[in-house]
């Protein structure tokens, strides 16, 4: 089964408590398929996160970039969270291990 490894690139931010996801396809087909597969709900329960609003997602077709917004993930963000990855940087790569459920038009 396909992975979002391998067709993106994920990289993470933070904004106080929040997890900035950043997802870069690798190409337009790939762009297509992360764009129907990775939706706020799919994001939201692959990160069983006590999260303090729903995920959002912003799509930036002109860059192949699907951003995601979780709340909360962060715990109190980089200075007040007692978690060893307060900038989320290893959740990007659990990011990147989620498998990929695809439609018959997305088959490779």
């Amino acid at each position: 089964m396909r992975t979002v490894d391998d067709c993106a690139d994920v990289r993470a931010g933070d904004k106080g408590d929040t997890l900035i996801l950043a997802v870069l396809a690798r190409d337009a087909s790939a762009y297509s398929l992360l764009e129907d597969v990775l939706t706020s709900s799919s994001i939201a329960a692959h990160y069983p996160l006590d999260l303090t609003a729903p995920v959002t997602r912003r799509e930036m077709p002109a860059l192949r970039a699907l951003v995601f917004t979780l709340p909360g993930a962060l715990g109190g963000g980089v200075t007040g969270s007692p978690v060893l990855d307060g900038h989320g940087k290893t959740l990007s790569y659990h990011l990147l291990s989620m498998p990929l459920e695809t439609s018959p038009h997305h088959e490779q």
